[in-house]
């Protein structure tokens, strides 16, 4: 591994190990562009009491205001661990390059953070579910859709 990508992950391990002795969770990334850490972030579930407060999540949104887009094509994130399910779309959505980890998901499991299930769920059909997802048929929320649809200055994402 190139001596950049040991300092940068060695900066996503740091953030890590930190946040566990001030009392998050194990986990630490940063985005990185042209060379420089434009955001770091640690994860924060337990401290904002929110479940989606993951380190991904938040250095993807510190890194979005940074560069001032909603996307983050160019950069590269290192995560101190394999990214969970809801990480890795989030990641997608970003647009991101390229994403590297150190700590498996499996490494992850063995710690209690086992991804697992949700994997598993995911590829269930909805009614199947162990929470249920009921569709509801309601043809006035398609209305949004039409609006988006016909919008000609919208913003794609």
């Amino acid at each position: 591994m190139p001596a950049s990508h040991n300092s940068f992950m060695q900066c996503a391990i740091e953030l890590s190990m930190q946040n566990v002795l001030e009392g998050g969770g194990p986990f630490g990334a940063v985005v990185v562009k042209n060379g420089i850490i434009i955001a770091e972030g640690v994860n924060r579930v337990t401290r904002d009491n929110d479940p989606t407060a993951h380190a991904e999540i938040v250095v993807i949104r510190h890194a979005c205001n940074q560069v001032g887009s909603f996307q983050l094509t160019g950069c590269t994130v290192y995560s101190s661990c394999e990214p969970c399910p809801m990480c890795l779309g989030a990641l997608y959505w970003a647009r991101v390059d390229t994403v590297y980890f150190a700590n498996t998901k499996q490494d992850a499991a063995a710690i209690d953070f086992d991804d697992s299930f949700i994997y598993t769920q995911i590829s269930l059909p909805t009614h199947t579910r162990s929470i249920p997802f009921i569709h509801l048929d309601v043809p006035q929320a398609r209305k949004a859709f039409v609006l988006w649809k016909n919008k000609i200055d919208k913003i794609c994402y």
